[in-house]
């Protein structure tokens, strides 16, 4: 074989290939998780003050839980409804979902790539206990 045809590193040995990187993938989710949330955040300060003439809020979080205040402003947004109280809690709910997304694609890549039982459960705990955390009422 050619030694002309892999690229080879200092030591003369060509580097391995490298697999999944989980660091990208975390980095990515909680670069556009928090990214999102502050566009979302913003544009509903920005739009509110050029509305109100005051960064003051006066709106309840509707909900009990994560998944209900999501899905009324869901709802709102689906049907229409496209309002300062919408955009800025979309914003928080993007925020507060950005960690838990982290944790899930953690487990999934501890399971599916690693296959590493130990982390898989740690992860699948933490992950069980913010879901818990989330949806109390």
């Amino acid at each position: 074989m050619d030694s002309r045809a892999l690229p080879q590193d200092a030591t003369g040995t060509a580097p391995r290939p490298r697999g999944f990187d989980m660091d990208v993938l975390v980095g990515s989710i909680l670069l556009i998780g928090v990214t999102a949330a502050l566009a979302l955040l913003l544009a509903g300060a920005l739009w509110h003050w050029a509305v109100h003439g005051t960064m003051t809020y006066d709106f309840p979080l509707r909900g009990t839980n994560l998944l209900d205040f999501v899905a009324a402003e869901v709802r709102d947004l689906l049907a229409g409804k496209v309002t300062v109280q919408v955009v800025t809690s979309l914003g928080i709910a993007v925020l507060l979902m950005t960690p838990y997304v982290r944790v899930l694609a953690s487990m999934l890549y501890f399971i599916f790539q690693e296959r590493n039982l130990k982390y898989s459960l740690f992860t699948a705990f933490v992950l069980g206990v913010l879901t818990y955390s989330l949806m109390l009422h």
